[in-house]
């Protein structure tokens, strides 16, 4: 099954592909690899989601977040490439949690992030190669921040 058909299917529905808010580009592609930058979790009217794991977010909390910023990488990919079903696979994921220093559950965090891809591109494609690390701060105050890099169709 598709990418496109696995979202309706799931009852998914995208937000707005988020804006540009610095110097850099969304996606840059070479060859048949697609570099996304670092994607935080906006939600649909535009605010975004603040706080810090360990301190003022719980890990249920979290997970929850980094699902929103797969909402919004799935969202630059559909609006960048055209449609879901040019991503081949998922080849890495680098991903960013703000949290205090005796937080370490990171990868759990994460995980919401993983689950989504894995729901949308199946387990096959869905999984890459994966590092989920913690920081003191991320911009804005944002709980996760996720790049990704994915294999493109033709």
């Amino acid at each position: 099954m598709s990418a496109e058909a696995r979202l309706k299917e799931l009852g998914i529905t995208l937000p707005p592909p988020p804006q540009q808010m610095g110097v850099y580009k969304l996606l840059v592609q070479t060859g048949n690899l697609g570099y996304l930058s670092g994607h935080g979790p906006f939600l649909d009217d535009g605010s975004v989601m603040t706080g810090r794991l360990g301190d003022d977010v719980t890990l249920e909390e979290g997970q929850n977040v980094a699902r929103q910023v797969g909402l919004n990488l799935l969202a630059t990919l559909q609006n960048e490439l055209g449609s879901l079903d040019r991503v081949g696979r998922l080849v890495k994921s680098l991903a960013l949690v703000n949290c205090t220093n005796d937080f370490f559950d990171q990868p759990a965090v994460i995980n919401g992030f993983s689950d989504l891809f894995a729901e949308v591109f199946g387990e096959e494609s869905g999984i890459g190669a994966r590092s989920a690390m913690g920081t003191n701060s991320l911009p804005g105050n944002i709980p996760v921040e996720i790049e990704i890099i994915v294999e493109i169709k033709n």
